[in-house]
């Protein structure tokens, strides 16, 4: 199977995960990325069996509209029953590192937000040490240097990604080189630099279930 077929699997599983428990009156938060739209696409003949959707980014709220598909405000939603969206890496405790579309920030908000907080990948991206996928980590505009210094302390090799500007108006830098051997340490601690916005660890609030694409077939893990 090819990679997209892989993530289309992952995808066609979480929608079969979620579809008992959809009502009328329910939103569902969904990701941003390659995986995350295959799963929109899935997700869209459902429409009318649930209430909405809230969005991690602005390329995926133009993809839900564009199904028509009411995308709402994270303000005004009391309750997120689930959030589906991928990873670029993803340890034995659903610990992850995400942000290669640069949405990380507002994806960390709506998984902090959910219920239950389901990860879609492919079997490439599981791992046993996060960190060979670069770490990204969105910085105000004028604490980039001062942000890139800090990572460098931490062990890191910082790269500024260059074109790429966030959702919130922010800049994207890539650690490279990490062995992030104990993750919820290693986010809290990068949060704490003066200039960072967040950084791509999910480890203070991992997924809770993560579905998994190989050629075996999609494997369901809970954190071990």
């Amino acid at each position: 199977m090819t990679q997209d077929q892989l993530k289309k699997a992952t995808a066609e599983a979480a929608l079969q995960y979620i579809l008992p428990h959809l009502t009328k009156d329910m939103v569902i938060g969904v990701g941003t990325g390659s995986t995350a739209r295959f799963f929109i696409d899935a997700l869209a003949p459902y429409k009318n069996e649930f209430d909405g959707c809230v969005s991690s980014s602005e390329a995926s709220t133009e993809q839900l509209k564009g199904h028509g598909i009411p995308v709402y405000d994270l303000n005004a939603i009391a309750d997120l029953r689930f959030y589906i969206d991928g990873a670029d890496e993803s340890n034995k405790h659903l610990h992850l590192i995400k942000g290669g579309g640069a949405a990380l920030t507002r994806e960390k908000i709506v998984a902090a937000v959910a219920r239950e907080f389901i990860c879609i990948a492919d079997e490439s991206k599981a791992v046993n040490v996060l960190g060979s996928f670069p770490l990204p980590v969105e910085v105000i505009p004028m604490a980039r240097s001062h942000v890139g210094r800090e990572l460098v302390k931490l062990g890191g090799d910082p790269a500024y990604r260059e074109g790429v500007v966030t959702d919130n108006g922010n800049l994207i830098l890539d650690v490279w080189n990490l062995q992030i051997l104990d993750p919820v340490a290693l986010e809290q601690q990068i949060n704490s630099i003066v200039g960072v916005v967040a950084n791509g660890l999910f480890a203070s609030r991992p997924a809770d279930v993560l579905l998994l694409g190989t050629e075996d077939g999609v494997k369901t893990y809970t954190a071990l």
